[in-house]
């Protein structure tokens, strides 16, 4: 009996899967005959549950569409995945979103077997975030919700949008994809009378319902939205700016740099322009550094001066090539100091 019930949980979470299963997969999977399958759909729909079954090359079993959902089953793994999930939203920037998750959390820890909910226990106690440099706004999950259903429903959508000097304008946007980045949420979306993309704070703008006509959907900028935004919402907040030659390939610096750091340009096979940037010149000064590759800066004036009391103070930091550090001979094999007479 206890081997049956097992059974008709696995089978359950196997019917709980977005698809068709066919019956001879079912049975590959429980291991079991064709026809131990079709008796245990006839068991779960004595239990309530209702299973659907299509004929044909295609056909297969599913449980029916907008049918209320069944007991929740998941593996070992599955459940913990889901409770670090729960406990990492409950710290984001979400409105409302540490209650609402936090008592996700408790309910989940109650169904889970004990050996589980040690493990979870310990991932929570012994697991610390980084906090922020500054607190994240906290953005509306209502606000979200309009935002991407727009996105999904290929919408047209009005809103208000507050800058950072606080003026507020009205703007007709085509919603393309909404991003998280930085602890912050932006809509990256084509601006209508702008005839541009734009990205806008999604804790600084107002929805206006009931949404635009549909719109044709566009390519992501870029190709890829998220690294659209990384780009845009680093330069925007560079208090220092500075188009720099490297003396290197594109491709190999490309490797080297985050697309949030700077925009490379290839000029040849051999050099390109990066257009990078920071909040201060020690943190632009430390990222060209760490390019690894020679690199050429002509401005602004305030980094080549940075740059060049950086390279007299690292000169004398260091001793002359012909000179020996302390305690140590020419000499001396190994680098250590010469026996005495």
């Amino acid at each position: 009996m206890l081997e049956t019930s097992a059974r008709l949980l696995k089978l359950l979470s196997l019917l709980q899967s977005p698809r068709e299963w066919p019956g001879s997969e079912l049975a590959e999977r429980l291991g079991v005959s064709g026809r131990t399958v079709r008796n245990d759909i006839e068991r779960l729909r004595e239990l309530g549950y209702p299973v659907d079954a299509s004929r044909g090359p295609a056909g297969g079993y599913r449980l029916a569409a907008g049918a209320a959902m069944p007991p929740l089953l998941l593996d070992d793994d599955e459940a913990v995945a889901v409770t670090v999930a729960v406990r990492t939203v409950a710290q984001g920037a979400m409105a409302g979103a540490e209650e609402v998750s936090l008592r996700a959390l408790a309910k989940l820890e109650q169904v889970l077997p004990s050996r589980l909910r040690r493990r979870v226990r310990a991932l929570q106690q012994y697991t610390a975030p980084v906090p922020a440099d500054r607190p994240s706004p906290a953005v509306d999950t209502e606000v979200l919700m309009t935002l991407t259903a727009a996105c999904r429903d290929r919408e047209r959508l009005r809103l208000s949008y507050r800058d950072h000097a606080g003026a507020v304008t009205r703007r007709l946007v085509e919603p393309q994809r909404v991003v998280n980045w930085g602890r912050r949420w932006y809509l990256v979306a084509w601006d209508v009378d702008r005839d541009d993309w734009r990205i806008f704070r999604v804790d600084r703008l107002t929805p206006h319902t009931p949404s635009g006509p549909r719109f044709t959907p566009r390519e992501d900028p870029g190709g890829d939205a998220a690294v659209y935004v990384a780009g845009k919402a680093s330069a925007a907040a560079w208090r220092h700016r500075a188009r720099v030659t490297v003396h290197a390939p594109a491709a190999a610096v490309l490797e080297r740099i985050n697309p949030a750091v700077g925009v490379v340009e290839a000029v040849d096979a051999t050099v390109c322009v990066l257009d990078t940037g920071a909040d201060s010149l020690d943190s632009l000064a430390a990222h060209l550094g760490m390019l690894g590759y020679d690199f050429t800066v002509t401005g602004p004036p305030e980094l080549v001066a940075h740059l060049r009391e950086l390279a007299e103070r690292y000169a004398r930091s260091t001793p002359p090539r012909d000179t020996a550090p302390p305690g140590r001979s020419p000499g001396a094999p190994g680098g250590r100091a010469a026996p005495g007479p």
